[in-house]
Order: C-alpha cells, then sequence, then structure tokens
C-alpha cells in the first residue's frame, strides 16, 4: 500500500477534526474529571481508591451495553442521515429511547440484587479481613448509590448518540461539560464535607455522579427541542412511539451482535482485572491508577475512532463506496497517529503519575510499570479500535461481534486465567502478555478491512 493514500488533504482532515475535536474534548473533560475523582476518592484511603474501582468495573459493564444498543442502531442514524431520511432518523432516535430505558431498569435490579456477590469477586488476593470488608462496603454502597442515574444515563445516550450521528458532536460535548463541573463541585463538597455538610467519603463521589447525569440529560433535552430545525427528527418524536416492524427487525439484528459484543467485552474486561486482582488487593489499586491516566490519555483515538462510524457511515449511506474505503483508510491511520503521540506521553508520565495518590509504596510501584506498558502497546490498540468502527460503519454487526469479542474470550480472558491460575506471573508479566496478544487482532482486522467486506448501504431504498 502506497503511504501517501493514507495521508488526506487538509479539506478531510478539516471535515474530521470538525467532528471528532468536540469529542476529543468531551471524552477528554469526562476523563480529566475521573481522573479528579480518583485523586479525591484516593485522599481517603486505598481500600476508597479500590472499592470504587472495583464497582466502576461493574457498572462499565452497563455502560458497554447502552454504547452497544445506541451505536447499533447509530449505524443507520448516519446512514439515514447521509440518505437524507428524517423519518428514518427518528425512527431509530425512538427505537433508542425505548430499548435503552428497559435495558437500565433490567441492569438496575441486577445490580441492587448482585452488588455483594459481584464485588466479593475481586476481593480473593492478598490483604487483611478488615481492609477487605470495608473495601467491600464502599464497593456496594457505591453502585447502589449509581443505579439511581442509570435511566438517565440510557436516554442521554439516545439523545446524544442521535445528535453525533447526523453530525453534530458539539452539543453532546457542551451537555457533558455542564455536567463535569456540576460533578466536580458536588465531590469537592460532599467527599470532604464542605460548607457543613457531613464528609460521605466514596458515596458522596456517587451521589454527585448521579446528579451530573440527570443535568446531562436536561440539557440535552432542553437543546433538542428548542432547535427543531436543525434537528427536525425530534418534530413529532414523541407523539407516537410507533416504529415499522420492519425496522424494528433490522434494528434489533443489527443492535443485538453489538450489544452482545460490548457487554460480554466489558464483562470479559471485568474477568481479566479479577485475575489480576488474585495476586493481591494492591492490583486492584494500581491497575485502577493505571486505567484511569490511560483513559485520559487515549481519548484522542478513541474519538477518532468513533468519528470513523459516523464519517464513513455517512459515505455509505450515500452510496460513496470508494469515498468510504478511503476515508477509512486514512481515518485509521490519522488514531494510529494520535495514539502514538501519546503512548510516548503516557510513558514519560508513569513515574510521577501515581505519586498524586495518598496510597502505598507497593501500589504507586506496581502502577508506574502497569503505566509504561500500556503506552508501548497504545498504538496497537487504536489499530484495532479503528478497524473495529470501519467494519461496524457498513453494519456487520456479526463479523464486528467475532472480530471484538472472540478475540477477547478466546485469547485475552484464557490467556489472563491460566497465567493467574497456573503459573507465578507477576501482575505486569501478566499485563504484557495479554496486551502484546493484540498484535494477533491487528492482523485479524488488516484482513477484515484490506478485504472490503464490510462496505455496505443498508438503508438503500428499504432497509434490505
Amino acid at each position: 500500500m502506497n503511504i501517501r493514500s493514507l495521508i488526506g488533504d487538509r479539506k478531510f482532515y478539516s471535515m474530521v477534526l470538525a467532528i471528532a475535536v468536540p469529542m476529543i474534548i468531551q471524552n477528554g473533560l469526562t476523563n480529566f474529571v475521573s481522573l479528579l475523582d480518583n485523586v479525591m476518592i484516593g485522599g481517603v484511603g486505598t481500600n476508597a481508591i479500590s472499592g470504587v474501582a472495583i464497582a466502576n468495573q461493574l457498572i462499565f459493564v452497563f455502560w458497554l451495553l447502552m454504547f452497544g444498543a445506541t451505536c447499533g442502531v447509530g449505524i443507520f442514524t448516519a446512514q439515514f442521515f447521509g440518505k437524507g431520511d428524517t423519518q428514518g432518523v427518528r425512527d431509530t432516535f425512538r427505537f433508542k429511547l425505548i430499548a435503552n430505558t428497559v435495558l437500565a431498569v433490567a441492569a438496575g435490579v441486577i445490580y441492587y440484587l448482585m452488588a455483594p456477590t459481584m464485588v466479593s469477586w475481586f476481593l480473593e488476593g492478598d490483604g487483611t479481613p478488615e481492609d477487605a470488608a470495608e473495601t467491600l462496603e464502599i464497593g456496594v454502597t457505591y453502585i447502589n448509590i449509581i443505579i439511581s442515574s442509570l435511566v438517565p444515563i440510557g436516554l442521554s445516550y439516545a439523545y446524544a448518540g442521535t445528535l453525533r450521528d447526523t453530525g453534530n458532536t458539539r452539543v453532546p460535548m457542551v451537555a457533558t461539560i455542564i455536567a463535569i463541573f456540576v460533578n466536580l463541585i458536588g465531590n469537592a463538597i460532599l467527599i470532604y464535607g464542605l460548607f457543613g455538610l457531613p464528609a460521605m467519603g466514596a458515596s458522596g463521589a456517587a451521589v454527585a455522579t448521579v446528579v451530573s447525569r440527570y443535568v446531562e440529560l436536561l440539557v440535552l433535552m432542553i437543546y433538542t427541542g428548542s432547535h427543531s430545525s436543525a434537528n427536525p427528527f425530534i418534530i413529532g418524536a414523541f407523539r407516537s412511539f410507533r416504529i415499522p416492524l420492519n425496522l424494528v427487525s433490522q434494528f434489533i439484528l443489527k443492535s443485538l451482535p453489538l450489544m452482545a459484543n460490548e457487554t460480554l467485552w466489558a464483562f470479559g474486561m471485568t474477568v481479566l482485572n479479577q485475575c489480576y486482582s488474585v495476586r493481591s488487593l494492591a492490583a486492584v489499586a494500581a491497575v485502577n491508577i493505571e486505567s484511569t491516566l490511560w483513559n485520559l490519555l487515549t481519548v484522542a483515538f478513541v474519538a477518532t475512532g468513533e468519528c470513523i462510524g459516523i464519517v464513513v457511515g455517512q459515505r455509505l449511506g450515500a452510496g460513496q463506496i470508494e469515498t468510504a474505503k478511503d476515508y477509512a483508510r486514512k481515518m485509521r491511520a490519522l488514531t494510529v497517529f494520535f495514539a502514538a503521540v501519546c503512548g510516548v506521553i503516557m510513558m514519560i508520565l508513569s513515574p510521577f503519575f501515581p505519586l498524586a495518590y495518598k496510597t502505598t509504596d507497593e501500589v504507586r510501584s506496581l502502577a508506574t510499570i502497569l503505566i509504561f506498558i500500556s503506552g508501548i502497546v497504545m498504538p496497537l490498540m487504536a489499530f484495532t479500535h479503528a478497524s473495529y468502527f470501519i467494519i461496524r460503519s457498513g453494519g456487520n454487526t456479526l463479523i464486528t461481534f467475532i472480530f471484538d469479542c472472540g478475540y477477547t474470550w478466546v485469547i485475552v480472558v484464557p490467556l489472563a486465567y491460566c497465567l493467574s491460575r497456573y503459573t507465578s506471573a507477576s501482575v505486569p508479566v501478566m499485563m504484557f502478555s495479554v496486551q502484546w496478544a493484540e498484535l494477533i487482532k491487528c492482523a485479524v482486522g488488516e484482513y477484515m478491512v484490506r478485504s472490503g467486506i464490510w462496505a455496505k448501504n443498508i438503508v438503500n431504498n428499504e432497509v434490505q
């Protein structure tokens, strides 16, 4: 492949960055506040770090369930928008609202009933019974509070996802920024008990998060409803929730593999972190510190990868197949470039970032090594991330499922499980082995993208 085919002109990058930059800012601020949350909670102690980290790892499964449900239908949203079919966009919006609400209620019931059991999965490593009991209590309490935010999160995903799929990434960014400031101020007040309020510790962080989610939803609803000319899909969207049955069946067929993929992938990551925790409770805190910096520094390549689904999906919906393929190659190259730069930054920060936490030297030392390892492998992760969105943009959700979830459960989870149970490998050795297995996924992703089997228009005339 000619390397010049991977580089776009100024007009191309202007178009891509106009969509990607608001997403980068939004994700960056969200993860920066997550970083501050961790540091604030870290001021309470190591058990608080571990308890909240475990709770967030479990809630992460719900986040990705919402992501899969919304993005599965979002494939149609982007292509309907590229085709100029407003009614089609409206139908996808209605479906997202219904599906996300049902899933949020179901997830809330499961978390409420299963929280003690699920948190206990992570408390098998070395540590005192007192620390394990305190960590369990913190984690369960945090989850029980966060449950009340699941429905607004699902509805926000429906609004924000539809706006993004139609090319409007700025408003979701603004809504998130407002929610972030609410969350940050709430954290400062409730974690440490400012202005005469009781210090709630980790529970205060959970309450602040819940309030911020309702604020975010309110902003999205007010903007979309008051700017109907720019968002015509909202006109009449609530007059009825009738959706043509042929579309419902197609939405479900495309969404289920993505929902299964995201949920099983998230569960796989949960199992992976549980494998690390088998070594010690210190590993739980160290992995949380590493993942916090990882989430902050991966915002550029994550947002650019998600942008692929929007830009390429719209071209496919307009019938511009070759243009879609060309854009896919160039956007993947840009995604990997961003990851390489951020990976170097992550390695440079590895000795310094753990110092921000009030924890033990053992945790800080372990976190430093894990951060450095993750910085090295970041470009590989970016390559597979971009490949995932390219394949998904044409509606190949079953192939996407095999590519992403199949790799996780056939290679990553068995490898981590065997290393944790049948060897004495340290956590850094385990993480290094698991992350460099990403090379296999890179090879498969390159083959799938180059084959062109993903480049399909699925909204031509009628959904096929």
